[in-house]
Parts: structure tokens; C-alpha cells; sequence
């Protein structure tokens, strides 16, 4: 996989080089995760409603939408001898480190009615930050490398490093170390709950009864466990942004973007863009309505309802993701590695997608005719080696849990090609609007796909707390101990799997129209390399 550069102007990446790259992407996600929380922060500490936790989520996610653009003409604009992109990754990780800090440890010692304007602010600039990190793990595709078969390997590694941070480790520890170290019971914690809500009144609202009829303070609610949780998220993100831009030191240079050569990118070209790169506007459309879809699928309340309403134990959400996660890597791997690299990235998404809506109808034929209550899964740990024989215990499994992770495995395998493809395809649209028009904009690429799929997901945890509202659940969402209804089941089914199955046949139709197969890859190469040949001699 060494870089190499032939007469046909392919030039290639190292794969640690595209392996430390793929970080970048981990390192914002990561951020991403600790923030998918932020509701229960908001209503437990902040003082908020459901429905408005829910819409200032999807407001925010909005004002990320309308910062990208700006963002992305500043990285068309720059030229260093730090390079192109990997300023904005330093600059990005600090702000998010520093914002995060400040909304979990500074926001819950100031007064109740400064809170939340404080906290908005906090937020605001946090956002800055995600988006300047963000960009770079779309604008610097094109400089890493421009080979078609190499590009999906990048979406290789990004689905085994988020896999297994977001989908196994992040919720193993939640589940079965954060959320229990941190609840308090009532009985044993009285005066430390009662501290708490002298400072925070609005937990008195989410204490529950448990089981044994003693109120409860869950670790959701509870300010110490976002501080521990922002700590080892920040210090993680930071190790990994580090590598992402030690992957990138050799290729981030003028001689791998675009035409080797300074451009002058003007508000007309990006219009012009908007206007007729088909690629882009195809690609947007198929990625945002899946990325709503899937934004709802794992918002955590749904989680939290799938596991400890439904099926009655929320400790199965840790066995889920680190039983299927293999699987999932195996089957998102093979489709990239096999479709991607010699079919073609537009094959890849399509199959993924038809593949991932198949057993999602599976998967909701299960919750129908079968009985949640009796899933039965592996308990274990992955720091505990003694514990890893239950997975092959059949006394820990039951018909429901073993049809479960299978339907589970597939639709996340399937659905994990579709969405991880996407990032590579936007270099693809790069490379296309350089061929189509001779203008190199890597950064209005990114963070147009960014602000419209940001526009769209927005609206996923508006979505989950009206939906949960309408139920009944306006003063706080439900926690592993809240009763089961038929509303929690039909509001979490349609969250889990219409929404998404909606998502997969928009991707379906928009790929009906997006130009670039492997083969107009292949001819788009061809033509820059003869832009840059040109370039040369003149």
C-alpha cells in the first residue's frame, strides 16, 4: 500500500497513513456520543422540559448546519506550512475539549436562572469547534489519495474504530460501569441526593421508586457522572486527533490537491457548484435522510426503552453491542472490501441499503410475534477474561436473544456499508466538480453534505421527545425502570425501524441519479491528471 504516483496521476496513501486518518472521524464521534446525553443533562440539571431538551438539541444542530459552509470556504482559503487541514484539526479539538469541560463542571455552579443562557452560549462555540474538526475528515480525502480502490479503505477503518468505541465500549461502560456507579439510592445516599437537589431542584422531578419501592437517583441525572464520562471522552478524542494529523503530515501539500495548484475560489463558483454538481446533490439527499433515520434508531431514550421497558433488562443493551460487533464489522468490511473496491462505492451503498431494510422487517416481524420479555443474553465483561465463557453458555441465551442478534448483526452489517461508504463517496464529488469544472473545493464539498445532513438529523431528537410527549412523557423520559405501555412500544418500534426503513428507500431512490460509477471514476482520473499535466507545463 506504499504512495505511488503513475503516469495516469493516481497517487496512493500508506494504509497506517489512511488508518491514522480515519481517527479523526472516531475523535469527533466520540464528542458526538458524550453529547447524545445531553437531554437528561438538560432536564435533570439544566432545568428544562422534554419537548424543549429535545427542540434546543435540534435548534443546535441547525446552527451546526449553518456554520459548516463558512467553515469550508475558510479551508478552500487555506494554505499553511502546517498544510490545509490539519490546522483545523488542532484548532477543533482544543475548542471541544474546553467547551465540554466547561458545560459539565462550570454550568452546575452557577445560579438555576443563569443556567441555561450560559450553557446555550458554552454550546454555541462548542459547535465552532465540532465543525472545524469535522471538515477535515471530508476535505483531506482528496489529498490522502485519489485511487478508487483505495478510498473505501478508509471506510474500513472507520467502521472498525466506531464500531467497537461507540457501539461496544462507550455503551459496555455506560451500562455496566457509569450509569450504576452513579446512581444513588435514596436509602443508602439520602444526604448526598439531597445536596444534590438543593442545587439542582429540577431532579426532584426524575427521582423514581425502584423495585424495591426506595426512590432512586439515576446515574442519567446525576452531574458527576458527566464530568467522569467528559474526561475520558476528551482525553481519548485528543490521543486519536493527535494520530489523525500525524497520518496526515506527508500528503497534507499543494501537490495533492486538486490541479497542484492555488486556486481563487469565489462565492460564484459555490453557487455554480450548488447548481449543477449532480453528485453532491444526490449524495446529500441519500445520506441526510439516512442519517436522520439512524440518528433516531440510537438515540438513547430509545435504547434505554428497547432494553429496560421492553425487554426488561437494560443491561442487555451492553451485551447487544459486544456480541454483534464482530459480526457487524465482518459483514461491513466484506461489503466494502468486495463491492467498494471493485464494484464501484454507488454499488456498495445501494446494497447495503436494500440489504439493511430487508431485515429490519425482519426484525420488527420478531418484536410482533415474538415475546421481548424473554431475550436472554451473555453477560460479561470485556475487561473480566472470566466472564467471556457465557457467551457460549446456551443457558444464557433464548430463542428471542439469539434471533435477535442475528437480525441485529445484519441490519447494523448492511446498514454500516451504506453509511460509512458516504464519507469516501465526498471525495468522489470533489474529484468530480474539479473534472467538471476545474475548481478544487474539498472544504465547500464536505461541509455542504455536512450542513444539509446536520439540517436533517436535527430534527431526530426533536422527533424522539415529541413522539414520547405524546405519550406522556413531559416532565422527564422514561429509564430502565419505568413501566411498560403499548404507546413505549409502538413510539420506540416506529423509532427503530420505520424511521430508518423511510431513511433506506430515499437512499435507494437517490442513487437511481447519482453519476459517478466506478467507471466515471476511472474516466474523472484520466481527465485531472491531464488538468494537472497542463498545469505543469504552463
Amino acid at each position: 500500500m506504499a504512495e505511488k504516483t503513475n503516469n495516469t496521476g493516481v497517487h496512493r496513501a500508506k494504509l497506517w497513513e489512511i488508518g491514522f486518518y480515519a481517527l479523526n472521524n472516531t475523535s469527533t464521534n466520540l464528542y458526538m456520543s458524550l453529547v447524545g446525553y445531553i437531554s437528561y443533562y438538560l432536564i435533570g440539571i439544566v432545568g428544562v422540559g422534554v419537548v424543549f431538551a429535545g427542540s434546543f438539541i435540534t435548534f443546535m444542530r441547525v446552527w451546526d448546519g449553518v456554520t459548516d459552509p463558512f467553515v469550508g470556504m475558510l479551508v478552500d482559503r487555506t494554505n499553511t506550512k502546517f498544510g490545509k487541514n490539519r490546522p483545523f484539526i488542532v484548532l477543533g479539538n482544543v475548542i471541544l475539549f474546553t467547551t465540554t469541560w466547561l458545560m459539565f463542571n462550570v454550568v452546575t455552579r452557577i445560579g438555576q436562572g443563569a443556567r441555561l443562557p450560559v450553557f446555550i452560549l458554552i454550546y454555541l462555540v462548542y459547535i465552532l469547534g465540532y465543525t472545524a474538526q469535522c471538515v477535515v475528515t471530508k476535505s483531506a480525502q482528496t489529498c490522502l489519495t485519489n485511487d478508487p480502490k483505495q478510498r473505501p479503505i478508509f471506510a474500513m477503518f472507520d467502521t472498525i474504530y466506531n464500531l467497537f468505541a461507540l457501539s461496544v465500549i462507550i455503551p459496555i461502560y455506560m451500562s455496566g460501569t457509569l450509569i450504576p456507579k452513579f446512581s444513588l439510592n435514596m436509602s443508602e445516599h439520602a444526604e448526598q441526593i439531597n445536596n444534590l437537589i438543593a442545587k439542582n431542584p429540577s431532579l426532584a422531578n426524575v427521582l423514581e421508586a425502584g423495585e424495591d419501592g426506595v426512590q432512586k437517583l439515576s446515574g442519567f441525572y446525576n452531574p458527576a457522572m458527566f464530568q467522569s464520562f467528559q474526561l475520558l471522552i476528551g482525553g481519548v478524542a485528543a490521543v486519536f486527533a493527535c494520530l489523525a494529523i500525524v497520518g496526515l503530515w506527508r500528503k497534507d501539500r499543494i501537490e495533492y490537491f486538486g490541479t497542484g495548484q492555488v486556486q481563487k475560489v469565489t462565492f460564484k463558483d459555490y453557487v455554480d457548484v450548488l447548481a449543477h454538481n449532480r453528485g453532491i446533490q444526490m449524495l446529500v439527499v441519500a445520506a441526510s435522510s439516512d442519517k436522520l433515520s439512524l440518528s433516531m434508531q440510537t438515540n438513547s431514550t430509545v435504547m434505554v426503552c428497547i432494553f429496560g421497558v421492553i425487554c426488561g433488562n437494560y443491561a442487555y443493551f451492553g451485551s447487544q453491542s459486544a456480541i454483534s460487533a464482530i459480526p457487524v464489522a465482518i459483514l461491513s468490511l466484506l461489503g466494502m472490501g468486495i463491492i467498494a473496491r471493485n464494484l464501484g462505492q454507488k454499488k456498495a451503498l445501494v446494497v447495503g441499503t436494500v440489504g439493511a431494510l430487508a431485515t429490519a422487517v425482519g426484525m420488527l416481524c420478531l418484536f410482533l410475534f415474538g415475546t421481548p420479555t424473554n431475550m436472554m443474553l451473555p453477560s460479561f465483561s470485556l475487561t473480566k477474561p472470566a466472564t467471556w465463557g457465557n457467551l457460549f453458555s446456551g443457558a444464557n441465551w433464548s430463542m428471542f436473544g439469539f434471533l435477535y442478534i442475528l437480525l441485529w448483526s445484519l441490519m447494523k452489517g448492511f446498514s454500516g456499508i451504506a453509511s460509512s461508504i458516504v464519507i469516501p463517496m465526498t471525495a468522489d464529488c470533489a474529484d468530480y466538480e474539479v473534472y467538471r469544472s476545474g475548481k478544487y473545493v474539498p472544504g465547500l464539498m464536505g461541509t455542504l453534505f455536512s450542513f444539509v445532513d446536520k439540517l436533517i438529523s436535527s430534527l431526530a431528537s426533536t422527533f424522539v421527545s415529541v413522539m414520547f410527549a405524546a405519550i406522556g412523557f413531559k416532565a422527564a423520559l422514561p429509564t430502565p425502570t419505568t413501566p411498560y405501555s403499548t404507546g413505549i412500544f409502538w413510539v420506540t418500534m416506529a423509532c427503530l425501524l420505520g424511521a430508518p426503513a423511510i431513511g433506506w428507500i430515499l437512499n435507494v431512490v437517490a442513487m437511481k441519479f447519482y453519476p459517478l460509477s466506478k467507471e466515471k471514476m476511472e474516466e474523472i482520473q484520466d481527465k485531472i491528471a491531464e488538468i494537472k499535466a497542463q498545469a505543469a507545463k504552463a
